[in-house]
């Protein structure tokens, strides 16, 4: 495994025993699946709008290159690469790099998954024009030293997603009480406390590489229909749209 100082070994061993669940929509990823629909929605408004994109086109984001930085089974990678753009997806667990290969190649997707870090990507001199950052810096011990990495691979014009849980009361009754042992929605462990992260640390970590937070909202879940929407309240989960420099819409 790399050495690398943002990579958490407890966060790696979790999702190493968790990885054959990644595509099981019943399974114990399933929020994750029922946000995906929530998110790419979100995702691809804000790209059509920032690059000038028809969003009724079979492959609207076609020429896009994008990079979904820990990107588990594949979910949002596929999503993505489905709409056209050329997708890169890295991951620090080798099984989920395995299955998400797998499964896209089971759909005659033609998707780059490596196993490495930002920090190794930045060393090859790769940027990207969206940088997908969601549910991932919940879940890195060195937080500073991630989002820079996730910044310098944010091509100038770019643009980076962030997504993750807030760091309140309301958020730890919510994601941890009520999801992990409550009502069983997520294994046990899947989320630390003290790893959550307020938007105002993301929005100044991204101020540090240039970037600026264009649009920020929160998710709501419906514990009793088991879904999710958007909305004002940002003190669990939210999603954040970054831009860098200047642009040229097509």
């Amino acid at each position: 495994m790399s050495n690398d100082k943002t990579i958490d070994p407890r966060e790696v061993e979790y999702y190493t025993r968790m990885a054959e669940t990644w595509w099981d929509r019943e399974g114990p990823f399933w929020p994750l699946h029922t946000l995906n629909e929530l998110r790419l929605t979100y995702i691809l408004d804000h790209l059509c709008e920032h690059f000038g994109l028809d969003s009724a086109a079979e492959r609207p984001l076609h020429g896009l290159q994008v990079l979904d930085v820990g990107c588990g089974g594949g979910i949002l990678a596929e999503s993505m690469a489905n709409l056209g753009a050329d997708v890169t997806g890295i991951d620090v667990v080798e099984k989920n790099i395995n299955i998400a290969r797998l499964h896209a190649q089971g759909h005659a997707l033609s998707i780059d998954y490596r196993l490495t870090t930002a920090a190794e990507l930045v060393d090859t001199g790769a940027q990207y024009n969206v940088v997908l950052n969601m549910e991932v810096v919940e879940h890195v011990a060195d937080l500073d030293a991630f989002m820079h990495d996730c910044n310098r691979l944010t091509a100038e014009g770019g643009v980076m997603f962030v997504a993750t849980i807030n760091r309140t009361l309301l958020a730890w009754l919510f994601a941890i009480v009520g999801a992990e042992y409550i009502l069983g929605w997520l294994p046990r462990g899947t989320h630390r406390w003290a790893l959550f992260r307020k938007p105002r640390e993301i929005r100044a970590l991204l101020a540090d590489g240039g970037l600026v937070v264009d649009d920020i909202t929160g998710v709501a879940v419906n514990p009793f229909a088991r879904t999710m929407r958007l909305n004002w309240l940002k003190q669990v989960n939210y999603m954040m749209f970054c831009t860098r420099g200047s642009f040229s819409k097509r």
